[in-house]
């Protein structure tokens, strides 16, 4: 009776394995199961059928953006063209157009300057008057800082540096330029070697040379004078100050740039 009894049990285990292994089946499949999908209906709690993930479409191909750069190209056209719209065409509504354009420039321009304007008074390191400023006290103030440090490093230049002076007696510059020159290098212990270019003599300057090919050979280039040059008697090497007839301010200045200064530190 035992065997009997536990035998209708031990042959129903194959019976659900099986079932539920057609059922597992029939989803791997995509089949619909009859027994739990038909005859149970339990399909609202089961996968009858395996679902299917769903593909991600495919972004759509954006455009790109305009550049800030090709954006002011954009609107300067735009403001071209309304601007001729309203000159060939003068109606009031075209004109309108192009003025009220015009204005949100105008807008966004002075949006930018007052921008710029704070961003300078809060950032020290790029407000470019801290360096060179441009009000009158500030101007004042830093010319006569500028002078005075100047005046003292032409005052030791002469240690260092001498001058050429190419001059032609029939130039009416060079007598105009000669006494300028005279007090500058009188003033700043500067010496002074005069070349005659034409053999004239120099009231100024009478311990001259005549010109024997020292031009061309310090790499001056032309004929023009009156003729300043610099001279590194350290490195040997020439330095043009400048051409025609320069005042005393000038003639320092230029030394004083050329000697003490990095290109575009002055500036």
């Amino acid at each position: 009776m035992l065997l009997l009894a536990v035998s209708p049990i031990g042959a129903a285990a194959p019976l659900w394995a099986q079932a539920a292994g057609a059922a597992r089946d029939a989803i791997e499949q995509d089949v619909p199961d009859d027994f739990y999908c038909g005859e149970r209906k339990l399909g609202q709690w089961f996968y009858c059928v395996k679902p299917k993930t769903t593909e991600a479409a495919p972004n759509a191909l954006t455009e790109p953006q305009a550049s800030a750069a090709e954006r002011i190209a954009s609107i300067t056209k735009q403001l071209d063209e309304l601007k001729a719209r309203a000159i060939l065409e003068p109606t009031e509504t075209n004109v309108i157009a192009y003025v009220r354009f015009q204005r949100e420039q105008l807008d966004r321009a002075s949006t930018f300057s007052d921008t710029w304007q704070r961003a300078l008074w809060q950032n020290p390191d790029l407000d470019y008057t801290l360096q060179r400023p441009v009000s009158t006290v500030g101007k004042r103030l830093w010319l006569d800082n500028r002078k005075a440090d100047r005046d003292a490093i032409l005052t030791n230049l002469g240690q260092r540096y001498g001058l050429f002076y190419f001059y032609a007696q029939s130039c009416g510059a060079c007598e105009v330029f000669a006494p300028i020159l005279r007090s500058v290098t009188d003033s700043h212990r500067m010496s002074v070697m005069a070349v005659s270019m034409d053999g004239g003599p120099n009231k100024e300057f009478p311990n001259y040379v005549v010109d024997s090919g020292q031009r061309s050979r310090m790499g001056v280039p032309g004929n023009e004078t009156p003729a300043l040059v610099l001279f590194d008697t350290q490195t040997k090497r020439t330095i043009p100050v400048g051409y025609g007839v320069l005042s005393a301010d000038e003639i320092m200045d230029r030394i004083f740039i050329l000697t003490n200064t990095k290109v575009g530190s002055d500036y």
